[in-house]
């Protein structure tokens, strides 16, 4: 059984020369520069791996290991790791399927939300660091991850419950299915088979322009022609070859552009 307690541990925070660390805390925002006023363009959950590129002041400029996504984070949200803890923790996390759920960690409990990292089994350590989290981290929920996140607040950035955006969305889901989509919905768009409308079927990812036809939006097909995706909220609305109809506004929001399958 592992020993809790903040005031008895010595964290590890970054500092020069150091070039891998972990996301310690549930959230932490990725912002554009290196200001607590700046754009959020991103975000971290627990236990997901970067790496470092510089440090400057309070703020570290990191990529991210999974999508290769860059920007400066609090580097009071990071812990540093070696290149071999780093090497060890890749392949031995899975991802939170469960909403939200919560963890003991060596500075008290924290909650987490669906898509974080965590450890295959309820005790595991990052680094030098020892975890644990609910017995039931991954209990099959009674309604599908998709409908746990109905509901959820749209947030420029976003990428948990607590706040998600379109792309983001789709990410979190992709990942529990074993797939890792690029973060932006127009990266997204260059993976997979492009499939005519008239054959869209659940699980395919439709994309959606704007009048210049840039990719502006991405949702997921749970039915013919109903989409799920992070609009003001999480939601499902209409789908046609024109594109999102949202009946509480009586109007299209968003104009189709593309089906994709990911495989």
């Amino acid at each position: 059984m592992f020993t809790f307690g903040y005031y008895n541990l010595k964290m590890k925070f970054l500092s020069p020369g150091q070039r891998n660390a972990f996301c310690l805390v549930s959230i932490s925002p990725i912002r554009k520069e290196a200001k607590d006023s700046s754009e959020m363009v991103s975000q971290l959950l627990f236990g997901e791996t970067v790496n470092v590129i510089q440090i400057i002041g309070s703020w570290v400029e990191i990529e991210t290991i999974f999508d290769a996504y860059n920007g400066f984070v609090d580097f009071k949200h990071l812990l540093a790791i070696s290149e071999n803890e780093l090497t060890t923790w890749s392949s031995n996390f899975e991802y939170q399927k469960i909403a939200i759920n919560t963890i003991k960690t060596p500075w008290g409990q924290q909650l987490i939300s669906c898509g974080s990292f965590i450890g295959k089994d309820n005790f595991f350590t990052i680094g030098n660091y020892s975890f644990e989290i609910n017995s039931s981290k991954n209990e099959t929920s009674k309604n599908p991850i998709e409908d746990q996140f109905l509901n959820t607040p749209y947030l420029w950035g976003g990428k948990s419950i607590f706040g998600i955006d379109c792309s983001g969305f789709t990410q979190v889901l992709f990942r529990l299915k074993g797939i890792n989509l690029p973060r932006d919905a127009y990266q997204q768009m260059e993976i997979g088979q492009t499939i005519e409308f008239v054959n869209h079927k659940i699980n395919d990812l439709v994309f959606f322009k704007n009048n210049d036809g840039k990719i502006i939006h991405v949702g997921l097909v749970v039915a013919p022609n109903k989409i799920l995706h992070a609009s003001g909220m999480v939601r499902i609305d209409a789908l046609d070859e024109t594109g999102i109809f949202n009946n509480d506004l009586n109007k299209y929001t968003h104009f189709f552009s593309t089906v994709k399958r990911i495989q």
